[in-house]
């Protein structure tokens, strides 16, 4: 009979036999999994109602046979009709093991404290739960506590007010007398202070009236100075009918007393320049203090009668249509007044006192005939002529200076000149000395101490200004001396020719720089004596013509052409070249021709950026932004810019044939790998011949040989790759040896900046970046090469991450140098299109190259071979 063992683990029906109910049977294994699991086993019959006696005779109500069944307490067997769920509970399992399940579950012994811990927490928790049954009611209470406490402190408060209150008031009382004696006091003082100033003002204007009366000018000069202090005091009561009758009487005793100068001066010197009988030198000079202290236009009718009555005869002597008159004879006008300003001194020098400075009024007047008598005759002005004028005239304010030092034209009061703040110029030679004198413009002048200008003379200009109209002349001269000294320059250039090599000419400053900008220093200081105002503009736009003229007529003009003589050949013309021709290069002359140039570049650029700073300490300080040369400046780093690629593509240019013979190579006819091809050796040639040369010759501009050897390394670098790229097809044997070739050129880019020399210094860290980067990937592009194409997926991979370069161009060209067919390639390429990354956030998609790490983790043999091989032969 078949049945379902319940007890069985794959719950499959179990084959007991049993012939009676008393007989329990044998219980036979199950079918499905061989156990002997005892089970109850149900016969098949109608399925209705069974009734089993305490025998185990099961009797079915429904069917007449009578069903006998086995009943095992020890297990349960069901027909297939019934089914029981799988479970994945542990304690359901056959082999259930109760002592390695509770050993599971608790793996330590410390598990025995367990009930011990949460039987403490328990009461931990029941401590705070009972504890927390009284927080509301001690909230509520505490509360009210603080509104307790607030209200007795608010009540403390307005105690504390009221009682102050109530002692300000008491304070009040107590000092109400004392404040009213205290304003009582102060207002009798002002009252005693005031009276005592009426009582002066009142007695020094009847005392200055009766002074003014009996002319007594010694006693009036201190009393009106007193009267107008005392006078100020007033101005708040000028309501007062009294006091404005003292202020109106003061005014006309000062009225009364300028007329009375006047009056006296008048008298003392009439017409004839001869002074009154008896001389009222004591008197006059007493009236020179009282003018002092009046209106200051008294001051200026007395000085301007006195200089007018003592130079009508200089304006006899020197009228416009006198000879002595005209600029070739104006030491004969100074001598002149000289001669008045002694005779002045030893007449009226005691009568004036110096605080007028009647004396320094005088070269006002010759100032304004010469304007005259210049505007008259502007036609007949030369600019030596010119030259002389000022020479003669900044002599005369210098004798003035040193007579009457201190003396300035203002104010009429003495006024010491301030000195001002030292110079940052790098211009440290003293250019008041000799006009000969050579300018000192070299670099690293800037850290030396500065020394502090000297005082201006303060009659600097006092008779000089009128010659500034007429420094056109002067400007103009200049523009023509300067284009005769640019015409020699380049007539001199085209006689001596370049400099010579192999001496010390080579490299060095063209000597006519220097020349150009001694001339400039003796222009400008010149200028700058003669005016510091618009002429001094004229003067630096003259400088910034001339600046450009000597860049391009000199400097620029005298750059050899890009085809050389001596061979004939232009620079587009050496790409066709055959392996072996001679290649048109630079001349040894002509290297060191642009070498010279560009050290002469730099020179004039560093030299106008100090003749600028130097230009704007000059000039005025209103006209200061008006000075600016950079665009001369500008244009001297174009020159130096167009020398550094001119010997940037001499030398490109030379190795353009090598390699043009490098990409037409059969590189998968290569049987073995062998020391550098030809084609290095020619670049290698090449970079020895040239760059010692100019390194040597650009030694005093290191920063400029940088440039150049960075240049080049930008330039050669691609250039090398894109003939890599026409190399195909590439065998594996190929493609070892260009990358030997290509290591022995990256050594040597990286040794370029001190090839061929004594002195080895280590390269400048940009250039040696530029050189590893372009190099590295020249190398990966082999390695790449070399790796095996198949399988595609290793070979993709192995591309992407050696070159990082998500460009299908280059892709293409990996695969054309492999020589790989077209059906090939095609396939390769849609895998490559999958198998690129996916571009970061906010990045464009394109390829980048990363070449900080691109030495990949491992390498094949023949690479490991290769590299050893390398290091060998260095």
């Amino acid at each position: 009979m078949d049945g379902l063992c319940q007890g069985c683990v794959c719950e499959l029906s179990v084959f007991i036999q049993a012939d009676s109910h008393r007989n329990f049977g044998r219980s036979q294994p199950c079918r499905a999994c061989g156990c002997s699991a005892p089970g109850h086993l149900l016969e098949k019959c109608c399925e209705t109602q069974l009734e089993v006696d305490a025998e185990g005779i099961k009797s079915c109500r429904s069917c007449v046979k009578l069903q006998k069944s086995l009943i095992l307490v020890d297990c349960v067997c069901f027909p297939p009709s019934f089914q029981v769920f799988p479970s994945q509970d542990p304690l359901d399992r056959a082999d259930f093991n109760a002592v390695e399940y509770i050993n599971a579950l608790f793996p330590t012994e410390q598990v025995s404290n367990a009930p011990n811990t949460l039987r403490r927490l328990d009461d931990n928790i029941r401590t705070v739960v009972r504890g927390q049954t009284n927080v509301g009611q001690d909230g509520r209470q505490a509360l009210e506590e603080a509104q307790k406490a607030i209200q007795q402190l608010f009540g403390k408060i307005k105690d504390i007010k009221d009682k102050a209150e109530k002692s300000e008031q008491m304070v009040k009382e107590i000092t109400r007398d004392i404040k009213q004696l205290d304003h009582a006091k102060r207002h009798l003082t002002t009252s005693i202070t005031t009276l005592n100033h009426l009582h002066m003002l009142a007695g020094g204007v009847d005392s200055l009236e009766a002074m003014t009366r009996r002319r007594q000018y010694g006693e009036v000069a201190n009393l009106l100075q007193g009267v107008v202090n005392v006078l100020e005091h007033f101005n708040k009561y000028m309501g007062i009918p009294q006091i404005r009758q003292l202020s109106e009487r003061v005014k006309a005793a000062q009225n009364e007393l300028g007329q009375q100068i006047l009056a006296d001066f008048e008298e003392a010197f009439p017409s004839q320049g001869t002074k009154r009988t008896g001389g009222p030198s004591n008197v006059l000079r007493d009236a020179c203090l009282v003018a002092n202290v009046l209106d200051p236009r008294i001051k200026q009718e007395i000085i301007k009668k006195f200089i007018k009555q003592h130079l009508s005869e200089y304006l006899v002597l020197f009228q416009e249509n006198q000879d002595v008159a005209w600029l070739d004879k104006i030491d004969r006008r100074y001598a002149w007044i000289k001669r008045q300003l002694v005779d002045y001194e030893e007449k009226y020098g005691r009568m004036f006192p110096e605080t007028t400075f009647v004396f320094s009024i005088s070269p006002l007047s010759c100032r304004a005939e010469l304007s005259k008598i210049m505007r008259t005759r502007a036609k007949e002005i030369e600019v030596k002529l010119l030259l002389f004028a000022i020479q003669r005239t900044t002599n005369f304010e210098g004798l003035l200076a040193k007579r009457f030092s201190g003396c300035t034209l203002a104010d009429g009061t003495g006024k010491k000149p301030e000195v001002p703040p030292p110079s940052t110029n790098p211009f440290l030679e003293d250019e008041t000395g000799p006009e000969t004198d050579e300018i000192v413009m070299e670099k690293g002048d800037t850290d030396k101490p500065k020394k502090p200008k000297v005082p201006d003379n303060p009659f600097h200009g006092i008779v000089s200004k009128c010659f500034e109209p007429h420094l056109y002349v002067y400007i103009e001269s200049q523009d023509k001396n300067l284009g005769e000294l640019i015409d020699r320059f380049v007539a001199d250039f085209k006689a001596q020719g370049p400099p010579k090599p192999n001496v010390d000419e080579g490299g060095a400053v063209l000597p006519s720089c220097a020349d150009l900008f001694v001339y400039y220093k003796k222009c400008m200081v010149q200028c700058s004596q003669l005016s510091t105002g618009e002429p001094m503009i004229a003067l630096t736009t003259i400088f910034q013509k001339y600046l450009r003229e000597y860049a391009w007529k000199i400097l620029s003009g005298n750059l050899p052409k890009t085809t050389s003589s001596s061979g004939g050949l232009t620079i587009t013309s050496l790409l066709k070249e055959k392996e072996g021709s001679e290649v048109a290069k630079f001349t040894l002359e002509e290297l060191c021709l642009i070498c010279s140039i560009l050290s002469t570049a730099e020179y004039c650029l560093a030299t106008t950026q100090q003749l600028e700073e130097k230009l704007k300490e000059k000039v005025d300080t209103s006209l200061m932004e008006r000075i600016n040369l950079t665009g001369e400046m500008d244009t001297f780093s174009i020159v130096i810019s167009n020398s550094i690629q001119l010997l940037v593509q001499d030398l490109d240019a030379a190795c353009d044939p090598a390699l043009t013979a490098m990409s037409k190579m059969q590189w998968q006819n290569v049987e073995h790998v062998g020391d550098q091809s030809p084609y290095v050796t020619s670049v290698i040639l090449h970079i020895k011949q040239n760059v010692p040369i100019i390194r040597d010759n650009l030694a005093s501009t290191r920063k400029y040989f940088t440039q150049f050897c960075i240049k080049f390394a930008n330039s050669f670098i691609p250039k090398f790759i894109n003939h890599l790229f026409k190399c195909k097809p590439i065998s594996m044997v190929g493609a070892e040896q260009l990358l030997l070739d290509t290591h022995s050129l990256k050594m040597v880019l990286l040794d370029l900046p001190s090839i061929g020399s004594q002195v080895v210094r280590k390269a400048p860290a940009s250039y040696t970046k530029i050189v590893v980067k372009g190099m590295t990937r020249a190398e990966m592009i082999l390695k790449v090469v070399m790796a095996p194409h198949e399988p595609p997926v290793v070979f993709v991979d192995n591309y992407i991450k050696l070159l990082a370069d998500c460009s299908t161009d280059t892709f293409q060209k990996i695969l054309d140098m492999k020589g790989l067919k077209r059906s090939e390639q095609s396939s390769m390429l849609d895998l490559f299109r999958l198998r690129l990354p996916s571009p970061p956030p906010g990045g464009d998609g394109s390829g980048s190259l990363s070449l900080s790490a691109p030495t990949p983790e491992q390498e094949s043999s023949r690479i490991r071979k290769l590299e050893k091989l390398i290091k060998k032969r260095l």
